[in-house]
């Protein structure tokens, strides 16, 4: 019998999962993929960053995003520009094309969100939502501090 406090972290992940999953499925309703769909947003966020920038924000591999990126330029929804301080390195941008996608991944993000959470008021929303940024900051103190306990 797991501590109710372990029972926290399967619920934590079993809930990732599923959520990856059914975003997966729902990103292919748009002709796109999750990770796709996670490289617009944070670009949109943070527009004009390096691509090791965004690929350590997403935290995925330089290689990786490359890919990503190249798929999302030939869409017509990104664009590299050379970084007028760094020859080797390029900058990432939205174009105009990629609105119209934000906008209905936006939609899509309201639904799925709102399917997930279906049943929870809105202070139940609120709860979860502080509980999970306090233990994101725990585990990066953690993370950060190299201390690992026994």
């Amino acid at each position: 019998m797991f501590s109710r406090r372990r029972e926290v972290g399967f619920a934590i992940h079993d809930a990732a999962r599923l959520l990856r999953t059914y975003s997966d499925q729902r990103a292919a309703e748009l002709g796109t993929t999750r990770a796709q769909w996670a490289v617009l947003v944070r670009l949109q966020r943070c527009e004009g960053a390096k691509q090791n920038e965004l690929a350590e924000a997403l935290d995925i591999a330089p290689i990786t995003l490359a890919r990503l990126v190249d798929k999302l330029a030939a869409a017509g929804l990104v664009e590299r520009r050379a970084d007028p301080n760094d020859r080797r390195a390029h900058r990432l941008y939205l174009t105009e094309g990629a609105l119209p996608a934000l906008v209905a991944l936006g939609r899509l993000a309201e639904d799925i969100m709102g399917r997930a959470l279906a049943g929870l008021a809105d202070g139940d929303v609120e709860a979860v939502v502080a509980a999970m940024a306090t233990i994101k900051a725990n585990l990066k103190a953690e993370l950060h501090s190299g201390a690992h306990h026994k």
